[in-house]
């Protein structure tokens, strides 16, 4: 039976670590738990907010009037096993990072690059996650939601998900209607490594490894990391704030001729994403701090609570940011973090 606490303390549900609490809360650890939350006068009654480990929310109130619907559902199962592929459906609640891991350790390949992204398996569709070249979609199969409206579960392929740069179906047109309860990613055991990016190319050849395998990837990728974003635990943060913008290239061309050193990725349709952290840093916000908020000191995409800050006040400090950068650059920045009122 579900139990649906009031006036629950969510400091441990979001990564900025804010004092907010929610009227209403409930954990739910199984299918059936959620055909009796139908049923129940809480969810009839309040507005819903669907909720991970809150590594990517911030809460602009400090008391959200609604009903939290916590997913702590868990279960790593294999669905396939092949030579050469295998297919593993993971529960909702999992931890994704945790579920990284215990796949490289058994040699499974495909996922090593999006190495200590915090969050829960069932948030990484929700974003289509994504990091040094690899993005969720690239390994997923399918997923198992509940939907609210209809109090039905349904499944959804690659095509019906409509996966975008950190978006899907799930955050355009059809925002907390249907709740993930476990994925299916495929992965291999004969693995093609992506080294592309920069950084990882760096530390191989400090390294002088010359035939890195998943492991490898997936400790360089950590350390890379643990090196340019800070932990959670210490400062309060949700990792990258804004988005990469994506340009027309007849606009880009435009801002490159104004600015030479812009730094840019060309991608796979022909358009240009543009570094969100060099256009912060250029308008000046990199390591700049007003009362406990900032953006970090090593990294300008990040927005930082250093302690006792509110969700207003984080908010404000982020449209701020994204004012200066739209004034300088004529490109207005669009928030990564889902921002809850």
């Amino acid at each position: 039976m579900i139990e649906i606490q009031r006036n629950f303390y969510l400091k441990g549900l979001n990564t900025f670590g804010l004092d907010v609490f929610a009227s209403h809360y409930v954990c739910i650890r199984k299918q059936e738990d959620l055909s009796e939350l139908l049923e129940s006068d809480a969810f009839g009654e309040f507005k819903h907010q669907i909720l991970g480990l809150g590594s990517n929310v911030l809460f602009i109130n400090d008391y959200f009037e609604g009903l939290v619907i916590h997913i702590c559902i868990p279960g790593i199962s294999v669905v396939e096993n092949g030579p050469e592929r295998v297919i593993v459906e993971v529960g909702a609640g999992e931890n994704w990072s945790d579920f990284v891991d215990k796949m490289v350790e058994n040699g499974l390949g495909g996922i090593e690059n999006l190495a200590l992204i915090p969050g829960t398996v069932g948030a990484a569709p929700l974003q289509n996650i994504g990091a040094y070249g690899v993005e969720f979609k690239d390994n997923f199969v399918s997923l198992k939601a509940f939907d609210l409206q209809t109090g039905k579960t349904v499944s959804f392929g690659p095509e019906e998900c409509e996966f975008g740069y950190r978006n899907s179906i799930f955050k355009t047109s059809h925002p907390n209607r249907f709740i993930i309860l476990s994925v299916r990613l495929k992965l291999s055991r004969k693995h093609q490594l992506k080294t592309d990016y920069g950084d990882i190319k760096k530390h191989l050849s400090e390294e002088g490894n010359t035939h890195p395998g998943i492991s490898d990837i997936s400790r360089i990728i950590k350390k890379i990391r643990q090196s340019k974003l800070p932990d959670p635990s210490k400062i309060g943060n949700a990792g990258s704030f804004f988005k990469n913008p994506i340009l027309h290239p007849l606009v880009f061309e435009g801002l490159r001729r104004e600015f030479p050193d812009i730094v840019s990725y060309p991608d796979e349709n022909g358009f240009f994403k543009v570094s969100a952290a060099w256009l912060i840093e250029q308008a000046g916000w990199k390591g700049k701090r007003i009362g406990n908020v900032g953006m970090h000191e090593k990294q300008a995409l990040v927005l930082v609570n250093h302690g006792g800050a509110t969700g207003g006040e984080l908010h404000q400090f982020a449209m701020n940011v994204q004012y200066s950068v739209k004034q300088k650059f004529g490109i207005l920045l669009e928030p990564e973090v889902n921002i809850l009122s």
